[in-house]
């Protein structure tokens, strides 16, 4: 899952920069609404983290364009501003979550987590295909109630296939939620996370198909006749 965040202190941006990749998000940070406006009309993102107190254009500015654009990638305001008017403003103006600083990073994780799975129809925190359970809040892979050690970015993989079972998710549909702009990562290491997944999967009630030119995706094996 790729995010967004846009926040104009330096220190605070690397933290929670740093903290969402410890995750397993692919983060991208900028410093001002211009630069994110320019970003988010360019590429894709699963989560937007945002701040309203930036240089030049501020966030209510950044937030009003981006919903005027009919994007609805979700909006978490992060902001100082704890005053009613401001809250009511910032959902108003389309933010589908508003947290004051200071936080605590186990809230916003929860908050993070939540609004992603809503984007993806997705209600209970522990998606299933078959025999396999997967704990989106735990990050953790299970297979016949047996853990699965898997790699941060081959469980992003998997989630993404999950999150679409039964329908084709692309190659470039996973390089672009999977990389942020300063990471090396290609079609070509789909095809390696892809294969790993499927020798780890071996036996677990599904399957994940190769769509010749199109990309991936993950079904349940058919029942023995």
């Amino acid at each position: 899952m790729r995010v967004l965040v846009i926040e104009d202190d330096v220190t605070l941006g690397g933290a929670l920069s740093e903290f969402l990749s410890d995750q397993g998000y692919a983060v991208d940070l900028l410093t001002s609404g211009e630069r994110a406006s320019g970003a988010l009309s360019s590429q894709t993102y699963d989560l937007v983290l945002l701040d309203l107190n930036l240089p030049g254009e501020d966030g209510l500015t950044v937030l009003r364009r981006l919903r005027a654009n009919e994007n609805s990638v979700p909006v978490l305001i992060l902001t100082a501003r704890d005053a009613l008017e401001d809250r009511v403003a910032g959902l108003d103006a389309g933010a589908d979550d508003y947290v004051t600083k200071p936080f605590e990073l186990p809230e916003l994780a929860a908050r993070v987590r939540a609004l992603i799975r809503r984007r993806a129809g997705q209600v209970s925190p522990i998606m299933e295909a078959g025999s396999l359970s997967f704990d989106t809040v735990g990050r953790e892979l299970r297979v016949n109630g047996e853990r699965v050690a898997l790699s941060v970015r081959e469980l992003s993989v998997l989630e993404m296939l999950m999150t679409r079972l039964g329908r084709v998710v692309t190659k470039r549909q996973i390089v672009n939620s999977l990389s942020a702009w300063d990471a090396d990562f290609s079609e070509n290491a789909v095809e390696v996370y892809v294969y790993r997944l499927r020798k780890r999967l071996e036996g677990a009630g599904v399957n994940i198909q190769t769509v010749r030119g199109f990309g991936y995706l993950l079904e349940l094996d058919a029942p023995a006749a």
